[in-house]
């Protein structure tokens, strides 16, 4: 009888487990835009990383061909984070005026003037022109993207999807490294229009953000990319309310301006995003990474070997981070890394205390390279992509692209700053600079545990009313 009675149960659990998987397959097979989409808006990270990586391959064979000074060099090399800034002040206004796919197509194209620039230079004007045109792409890319994504997709898997953006740049640093050593430097520049190729092509075949569409007042192109974004037999109804009655609220404010966002209604928006851009960049990682050879040869550790270490660390991790934001959550991910980069910058200043007071000299090398690889390890699973996510999730959508502008500047800036200033620390004591972003990412924990909410699974919407609540 028990038996007669639980074979019925069996059965329906087992069509309740088959109904909800096919449904997942149903969701995947509906969901393929949203991937697509991502799919074409990450290439603009990808280059965003060839950007970044391409001046450490090339600098022995461009000063020898074109026969410049260190100084000219260095010029080319920073120029870059100015570029950046520049694109990061117009960032908002570009996205908020033509669109996200508007802002993606002008900045793959000042990519691909800056890398025919550079292609063809015959002087260090050109080169710097080329740069620096590179370099505003750069700062455009890196708020656009991750807005994009986090725009387009769906609330259960937007931070993964979200986290790509770095995953993406990463590979992109990966390959200008690998490829700079086996192609000349001109060749290397043409190889860096091939993701501006990709991106362009596949913007012609994937929507619109439907939220920015929404926003500009064009109704049924909003619930149009929304239905091709969720899939063609998807009920969207709920979702386009609960968008547009925020819209319609939003539309009630007035224009932002950068002023406003000191606003109480936006400070606290305001403060987490700039805030884990501060938290992101003044723990030393620009100042780490480009002089990562360096800090290995002042500790005994053969540079080249280090290096790779590092370049394979760095994608397995961020690839481990992306597939944990939307279990994990973005604030666990964060106050994780942030007490792992501390423990990285400790380990590595007592490396060089233990140098520069005769201790246990061989062992130097070791906890060096320990220190490092635990801090870049850190960095790649939270502190590298999070932010990037909290801060296209965070703002406002109505002060979105001032705001966005605001924390892609600053977080330019800190980079120039630590990056200009992380020698002349070295040269004072490189124990006690180590110790210094061991405080700052000390810090930023606390920063993070105080004013960080958890995002994970909600909607945008749903995050501004939890923000504006407490």
């Amino acid at each position: 009888m028990a038996e007669e009675m639980r074979e019925p149960f069996i059965q329906q659990h087992h069509d309740h487990q088959g109904e909800e998987n096919g449904k997942q397959r149903d969701n995947k097979e509906r969901l393929w835009m949203v991937y697509l989409s991502t799919f074409v808006a990450v290439w603009g990270s990808f280059e965003f990383g060839t950007c970044a990586g391409y001046s450490s391959p090339t600098q022995a064979a461009i000063t020898a061909e074109l026969n410049l000074s260190l100084a000219e060099y260095s010029v080319f090399g920073s120029i870059l984070t100015i570029g950046a800034m520049i694109g990061a002040i117009t960032s908002g206004l570009i996205a908020d005026f033509i669109g996200r796919k508007g802002a993606l197509r002008t900045s793959a194209a000042s990519c691909v003037t800056g890398w025919l620039a550079i292609y063809f230079a015959k002087g260090a004007l050109a080169l710097d022109i080329g740069r620096l045109a590179t370099g505003y792409g750069m700062g455009v890319f890196s708020y656009v993207v991750p807005v994009f994504i986090a725009e387009i997709a769906p609330k259960n898997i937007r931070g993964a999807l979200t986290t790509l953006n770095q995953l993406m740049i990463t590979c992109g640093v990966s390959a200008s490294f690998l490829i700079g050593t086996l192609m000349p430097w001109r060749e290397l520049a043409l190889s860096s229009l091939i993701p501006c190729a990709i991106m362009l092509v596949g913007l012609f075949f994937i929507p619109e953000s439907p939220r920015w569409l929404a926003k500009i007042g064009k109704r049924k192109e909003f619930e149009g990319a929304l239905q091709k974004l969720r899939g063609k037999e998807a009920n969207i109804s709920d979702e386009v309310a609960e968008i547009q009655d925020y819209i319609e609220t939003l539309q009630k404010l007035p224009q932002a301006r950068i002023w406003d966002l000191f606003q109480k209604r936006y400070l606290r928006s305001v403060t987490i995003g700039v805030g884990l851009m501060v938290c992101q960049q003044f723990g030393g990682i620009n100042g780490i990474v480009f002089y990562l050879s360096q800090i290995f040869v002042s500790a005994g550790f053969p540079a080249d070997v280090g290096t790779s270490i590092y370049a394979v660390l760095q994608i397995v991790v961020t690839a481990l981070g992306a597939s944990l934001i939307d279990r994990a959550g973005r604030r666990a991910l964060l106050l994780v890394s942030a007490t792992g980069l501390v423990l990285g910058c400790l380990l590595t200043g007592i490396a060089f205390y233990m140098k520069d007071h005769d201790l246990l000299l061989n062992a130097v090398p070791a906890l060096t390279v320990t220190g490092i690889l635990v801090y870049i390890g850190s960095f790649s699973v939270g502190m590298g992509a999070v932010p990037w996510v909290v801060m296209s999730e965070v703002f406002p959508i109505n002060v979105k692209g001032v705001a966005g502008s605001l924390a892609t500047l600053v977080n330019w800036f800190g980079s120039w700053v630590v990056s200009y200033t992380f020698n002349y620390l070295m040269s004072w004591s490189s124990s006690g600079t180590f110790i210094i972003y061991a405080v700052v990412n000390g810090l930023a924990i606390v920063f993070i545990a105080i004013l960080v909410p958890e995002t994970k699974g909600r909607t945008l919407e749903e995050i501004q009313a939890a923000i504006n609540k407490s």
